[in-house]
């Protein structure tokens, strides 16, 4: 190893150590001398019948900006204002109703400490997030959350680092417990994420995804195995449901099935759908969500699964490359 490289490990191990003893600081005041406060915060901000508005200057303005969005998709109404464009205008997004945190390190930023005023003539509650419980920031706010640090991670102990880190994670530690607090469940979090993976997976049901109507292979129980093999070719399942008279599922015949057959030299021409098929197939409803049927085939090492109704009738059929193709897995 270089010497550049072992002293630019060593810094970057040092900055590290630093924010990771700020945050076990910071989670130790929680627990500790700061557990009313945030508490008294939590229900500010449950009892907030507006939004919530997020308001930082420089480093501590792209924290809120990330508190904000946090906020927002765990089910608290958010949105971040720039101090200095509330000065010219933008004040007027706040109202009465909103809560307001507000972030700053020294608790002296110009912009910030300009509008307070203005926020408490408003009537807005004012959380602080600072690091000096004597600043003109926590000298107006109704909540004051501590997030000081001993130094920052900045060799010169001069750029925002760690105090930063503990901004950011203060922040999440109220999203979390916010969301907690609503009972705000996966489902909630994938109705706002709905591009996203999550929200595939939370919101694709199997009928959204499964083949329904002819594309669904099914044979009668006393088709014949030429019949049997026509219909899983047509239908490129890789397997064929066995129905009787109502269609109500009696069994599943799939390749492997057929593999397996021919590897015990079984006389195939002379058998019966419902002589070779495997009874009791695993199956799943239409309205269960997308990502249970591929927990179902992977329980199983399956590749296919019959969807049925409350009745056990055959309404579709999907396979994992239909959950591939609906990006569900």
């Amino acid at each position: 190893m270089s010497d550049t490289t072992a002293r630019a490990v060593t810094l970057g191990s040092g900055a590290l150590a630093i924010e990771a003893q700020a945050l076990l600081a910071l989670e130790a005041r929680l627990r500790g001398p700061m557990a009313e406060a945030f508490g008294n915060a939590i229900a500010r901000l449950l009892a907030c019948r507006g939004r919530v508005v997020v308001m930082g200057m420089g480093k501590s303005g792209h924290v809120g900006r990330k508190i904000a969005a946090t906020l927002a998709s765990t089910g608290t109404p958010a949105l971040f204002v720039h101090p200095a464009e509330a000065s010219h205008g933008d004040l007027g997004m706040v109202t009465p109703q909103d809560v307001v945190i507000a972030l700053s390190n020294s608790g002296e930023s110009d912009e910030l400490t300009a509008i307070l005023p203005v926020l408490k003539r408003l009537g807005a509650t004012l959380i602080a997030i600072t690091g000096r419980a004597d600043s003109t920031l926590a000298s107006h706010a109704d909540v004051v959350l501590d997030s000081s640090v001993a130094q920052e991670a900045c060799p010169l102990n001069l750029a925002p680092t760690a105090s930063t880190t503990a901004q950011l994670a203060l922040g999440d530690a109220l999203a979390v417990a916010l969301l907690d607090a609503r009972g705000f469940r996966e489902e909630d979090f994938a109705r706002s994420h709905p591009g996203g993976s999550l929200g595939r997976k939370l919101l694709t049901h199997v009928r959204d995804v499964m083949r329904s109507g002819d594309a669904v292979p099914r044979v009668s129980s006393d088709a014949a195995f030429g019949d049997m093999m026509r219909e899983m070719s047509a239908k490129g399942l890789g397997a064929t449901a066995v129905v009787d008279g109502a269609q109500r599922v009696l069994g599943i015949f799939t390749d492997g099935d057929l593999r397996r057959l021919i590897e015990a030299g079984r006389d195939l021409r002379a058998m019966s759908a419902g002589e070779v098929m495997r009874r009791g197939p695993r199956t799943i409803g239409a309205d269960a969500l997308a990502a249970e049927a591929a927990d179902l085939m992977e329980a199983h090492r399956i590749t296919s699964v019959l969807v049925v109704d409350h009745e056990g009738r055959l309404v579709g059929a999907l396979n994992t490359n239909d959950l591939m193709r609906a990006k569900v897995i």
